[in-house]
């Protein structure tokens, strides 16, 4: 099954369209085929050949040939009924916006919903797949090409009468017509000893008549058709038709122009015992389809008959609509943007429920600035009232655009016609997941919780509840939150808790099972004290709790690891001391992958980070500087960094601008150097661990 992301592109929406409807009307040229069968061939052929063309050409570019129309009317159009209808037919394929997680940043204190997004190969591989049929039709026709190309060079001249230049070939192919500017026909050598007068006559009839219909020029754009939409069944149908119908258009002008039916069957049956198909489709030759088909019809002497004014008024019609419809469609359709009411804005109170794990409420203070446009703040109310200043509120008719720049996140969405809701997505990072915000009153809104003031410094807030449960397995995001005495998480393993509570890489946990890596929990606990627990205060519950329901105990040791050192150079480090209060939580913002943001941390912090979502290995501080500072770390990531927090990393961009690596930034950004060491570093050896009784 195809993953839910791969679809959010709007080309896959475009394709899918295009295909739909390109094959709807490869069944409209049957059915009108069926209803010409007793008519000329060139009819039949034609119908045949607008359903290949349609391949190359998009009902979409007549539909914005019918917007441009519209644009320049002076009265607008009446969006007529019908058009809901004729959407849904014509374009029943829509980019979904059908995310698979989110990453919502904060500082060590607040909440972290994270959420694994797994690696799908679909966009890099079905390309690749496509352009493997591509090449393969192209150099199938290529080497054709060739082979014909060098043995027309060696090929002499013949004195027969024909509107083209004739030639002997070495090659032992059917009489054909090669070229389309310049088409010259090629006859086998020694063809003349093989077939009478008459029968050479009919034969180069025939090849003439592909000259006059310009057989090779067609055979070409279906060619053209097939390397683009190889994989598509119906594209190849189409080729078996065109030839068909091609190979009787070209008998029927041959018996009209005088020729002999049982001269003209004989000619080609002699042809087919001396000559071998031609490899090149775009060689009109004189063979092709089913040969006793065309034998019997060309004996038989049935004759076609002409279109009589009913079938000429439905192939009018059919070409009327065909063009019609998409352009009427295009100067009726009235875009989501357009159909927005302007009047209804954004200023206003508006909450959503971000699912991340854990369903986390949020509300946005959106006003008008006094200059035009908006401003706003965010409060995100499970993750301790905390406010996020918003950088920028944009709006182009329906499209809203919601920018925090502070740690990277952006929501776009679409206004509803009533502007009562705003449907779109949040992206951060690589992760990205739907939201909705709906409008409010600001009496109706969630009530916004006060801050809770930090605990006191000297308090040991100790686990009164804890509630275990196996997660979803079906659910990807992954979530911590504590807030008003609870503490939740969200699919997270007991090596996530491990690793948190005890400040170390993973790489640190030493006789572990392999299960903590692989169980998923959902925990619900209460924890006893008076306000907001500190980072420090914030691990000992978590310690607390592994403990007491996992049963954990364990023993530290040291250990020779690799690992990262993150130390000084000769130089002074390039880091502005904080001018923030130093008891108050650090705030650590990745704003994308490979951009950090610190404010009021310290080394250790610095290192907790790199070590907890970037690095694939502990980091060690030796750098030997106290205090809090400021600073941002801007780097481009290889894919050896976030496999933490399940972040896939994009192909470099490879331009001139892009960021040094991480090592180079350190050095050069921060004044600070980090290097690859092995070093003895404290470990935590497991003795003993326990899955908690209600999951057995």
């Amino acid at each position: 099954m195809m993953h839910p992301a791969f679809w959010q592109e709007t080309w896959t929406a475009d394709l899918a369209n295009h295909l739909w409807q390109s094959t709807a009307v490869t069944g409209i040229a049957w059915l009108l085929s069926l209803s010409l069968r007793r008519n000329h061939a060139r009819m039949r052929y034609w119908v045949w050949m607008i359903a290949s063309i349609k391949y190359l050409i998009p009902f979409s570019f007549l539909i914005s040939i019918g917007a441009w129309l519209r644009a320049a009317l002076a009265a607008p159009i009446q969006r007529p009924a019908l058009e809901a209808a004729m959407e849904q037919i014509t374009l029943p394929f829509a980019p979904t916006l059908t995310p698979a997680a989110v990453s919502y940043a904060g500082s060590p204190s607040e909440a972290v919903a994270t959420a694994a997004l797994p690696f799908h190969l679909w966009p890099a591989i079905l390309p690749a797949i496509w352009l493997c049929g591509f090449l393969w039709v192209l150099i199938s026709w290529l080497r054709g090409w060739l082979r014909i190309r060098a043995s027309i060079r060696c090929s002499s001249r013949m004195a027969l009468n024909a509107e083209v230049p004739v030639l002997s070939s070495s090659l032992m192919i059917e009489p054909g017509v090669f070229g389309i500017l310049r088409p010259v026909l090629v006859l086998p050598h020694g063809i003349e000893g093989r077939l009478t007068q008459a029968q050479l006559q009919a034969i180069i009839d025939h090849e003439i008549c592909h000259v006059r219909r310009r057989d090779n020029l067609t055979a070409a754009l279906h060619m053209l058709v097939q390397a683009l939409f190889w994989f598509h069944p119906a594209v190849w149908w189409i080729k078996t038709r065109l030839l068909e119908e091609r190979e009787q258009a070209c008998d029927e002008l041959v018996l009209q122009s005088g020729n002999q039916p049982e001269v003209y069957a004989e000619s080609i049956l002699n042809v087919c015992t001396f000559c071998i198909e031609s490899p090149l489709a775009c060689v009109a030759g004189v063979t092709g389809s089913d040969l006793k088909r065309r034998i019997v019809r060309i004996m038989t002497g049935n004759k076609a008959s002409n279109l009589s004014w009913g079938r000429k008024l439905m192939l009018a019609l059919a070409a009327t609509v065909a063009i019609a419809v998409p352009v009427v469609f295009g100067l009726v359709r009235i875009t989501q943007a357009e159909a927005h009411p302007a009047a209804h804005g954004l200023a206003g109170t508006w909450q959503c429920t971000l699912h991340a794990g854990l369903d986390l409420r949020g509300v946005f203070e959106i006003s008008s600035a006094a200059k035009g446009g908006y401003s706003g703040i965010f409060y995100s109310i499970d993750q301790s009232a905390t406010s996020f200043p918003v950088s920028s509120i944009t709006q182009d008719g329906a499209a809203v655009k919601i920018s925090f720049n502070e740690f990277g996140a952006v929501f776009q969405g679409i206004q509803s016609s009533d502007g009562s809701s705003i449907t779109g997505t949040l992206t951060q990072l690589t992760f990205v997941h739907p939201l909705t915000l709906i409008r409010v009153t600001p009496q109706s809104a969630w009530k916004i919780p006060k801050p809770q003031p930090p605990m006191a410094a000297d308090a040991d807030p100790g686990i009164v509840t804890a509630s275990i449960k196996a997660s979803d397995p079906k659910e990807q995001a992954r979530g911590f939150v504590a807030k008003e005495g609870r503490l939740l998480t969200a699919n997270t393993t007991l090596s996530d808790l491990l690793t948190y509570a005890y400040d170390i890489h993973p790489k640190q946990l030493i006789s572990a099972p392999a299960w903590i890596d692989r169980d998923k929990f959902d925990i619900t606990a209460t924890y006893s004290g008076q306000g907001e627990p500190s980072p420090r205060q914030m691990q000992s519950l978590v310690r607390k709790l592994l403990v007491e329901r996992f049963k954990i105990s364990f023993h530290r040791d040291k250990r020779e690891l690799p690992v990262y050192a993150l130390s000084r150079t000769n130089g002074d480090p390039k880091i502005v001391p904080s001018t923030e209060d130093p008891n108050q939580p650090p705030g650590l913002y990745l704003r994308d992958l490979g951009r950090l943001k610190v404010s009021n941390g310290s080394m250790q912090d610095l290192v907790s980070v790199l070590q907890s979502g970037v690095l694939d290995r502990p980091t060690i501080d030796r750098t030997r500087i106290a205090g809090k500072y400021d600073f941002s770390l801007d780097w481009t990531p290889d894919d050896s960094q976030f496999h933490a927090i399940g972040a896939t990393i994009p192909h470099p961009a490879g331009s001139a601008n892009q960021p040094p690596p991480l090592a180079a930034a350190i050095q050069r950004q921060l004044g600070l150097k980090l290097e690859p060491t092995m070093a003895s570093v404290e470990v935590i050896v497991i003795d003993r661990i326990e899955r908690p009784a209600e999951l057995d």
